[in-house]
């Protein structure tokens, strides 16, 4: 069997790259991995589908270019670095400037948190709009008020500039977690901790807000996922970026997407002893629903996110009773032969074994992702043209 490189099977079939992995994530192609992590194809399945032409019975593939994240065999890397090293390795507010500059001196920051503060005004404001509301309203509508409130005060929102976005990013993830309400005083500056103190009561322990600050890195983009392509969409109409966030955060909270982290952490909450974990995925297989926070549209062989998130959980609280119950869980899944855990399993797992309320997995989940969606925001405003999507009609005859 003859192996090519991603570029002489893009050239054989006349398409260009993002075409060709999207010809992988929808299945039509397969590929490898060699020793230095590139993607290699069949040869003869390349020649094959060129003789064939578009797969048929499919419709054409939306294909953006970006330089923000591709998706690897089981994990994405952010501008060309593996989003698993990062986690272990820098904190969120790196990784930020990363996605959004490229620059490499973002890794060489003595402290990466310094500059990232809210504006004292905009925050107070955030704070008093949420007076109002409902006791018990999930976090991610409270995030949802707080981003209108925030781009209402900010007068600078306007400024689309990749430095002045930049800028806007800091002051509202900032404003994000300060104007949420908060459970104890934070036990420092930077992102991790000030939303540990949002989310938790307790003091967190350092094994703990590293697994914190890790989910924060691996969520922080994931190439052009549901919400993310709908925040392209409104950049490039040249919404501001707090609209952007607004719009991501409206997709977000969907039960296919980072909704699916509440579902999961109802489901373990649901488990309240490890023998109940197969009555509970019974119950779910027998209404015909999808077993939460298991299975992803393209890590087909298992999400490596999540294998990371959930080791950092386990070492943070080796002997919590939660962690038995996630372990009877995931032994029922595989018992099944269901699909692997994904993200948003163990991003669900945190929450339990921090104490952390309820619907911090999406809050999590949407703090991070906010950093993405600015840095695609930022490539369709250099791009200064409008995203515009096509049907492929199946009405009734046009008359």
């Amino acid at each position: 069997m003859e192996w090519i490189d991603a570029a002489t099977a893009a050239e054989r079939l006349g398409v260009k790259p993002a075409t060709l992995y999207a010809y992988v994530s929808r299945g039509v192609l397969k590929r490898r991995h060699s020793e230095d992590r590139r993607s290699l194809f069949d040869a003869a399945e390349i020649e094959q589908l060129a003789r064939r032409g578009r797969p048929r019975g499919q419709p054409p593939e939306l294909v953006i270019e970006s330089g923000i994240t591709a998706l690897g065999l089981d994990r994405p890397y952010y501008r060309g670095r593996d989003a698993l090293t990062l986690a272990r390795t820098a904190d969120f507010e790196t990784v930020a400037e990363w996605l959004w500059t490229g620059d490499p001196n973002a890794f060489a920051s003595d402290h990466a948190a310094r500059g990232w503060a809210h504006d004292p005004e905009m925050a107070q404001a955030a704070i008093a709009a949420q007076r109002g509301l409902p006791e018990g309203l999930p976090l991610l509508d409270r995030l949802q008020v707080i981003t209108t409130v925030l781009g209402a005060a900010d007068s600078l929102r306007y400024q689309l500039d990749p430095a002045s976005v930049a800028a806007t990013g800091r002051r509202l993830i900032s404003g994000l977690v300060d104007a949420l309400p908060a459970l104890q005083p934070p036990g420092g500056e930077s992102i991790a901790e000030r939303l540990w103190s949002r989310l938790c009561p307790r003091p967190a322990t350092p094994a703990l807000l590293a697994a914190l600050r890790g989910a924060l890195v691996l969520l922080a983009d994931h190439e052009l996922a549901a919400s993310t392509l709908a925040a392209r969409v409104a950049a490039s109409a040249r919404a501001d970026p707090y609209a952007v966030v607004l719009t991501g955060l409206g997709v977000l909270g969907g039960p296919l997407h980072g909704g699916a982290s509440h579902a999961a952490e109802r489901l373990l909450a649901e488990v309240t002893e490890p023998g109940q974990a197969p009555r509970a995925i019974t119950d779910r297989i027998r209404r015909g629903e999808r077993i939460p926070g298991f299975g992803h549209s393209v890590y087909k062989n298992g999400d490596a996110r999540g294998g990371l998130l959930l080791d950092l959980v386990k070492q943070a609280a080796p002997d919590h009773e939660r962690i038995a119950v996630v372990q009877a869980v995931l032994a029922e899944v595989r018992r099944r032969r269901l699909p692997e855990q994904n993200v948003d399993f163990a991003l669900a797992t945190l929450p339990g074994v921090a104490g952390m309320v309820p619907g911090s997995g999406e809050a999590i989940f949407a703090v991070a992702r906010t950093a993405g969606w600015l840095a695609h925001a930022m490539e369709e405003y250099a791009k200064g043209s409008l995203l515009r999507l096509r049907a492929s009609y199946v009405g009734p005859p046009i008359r």
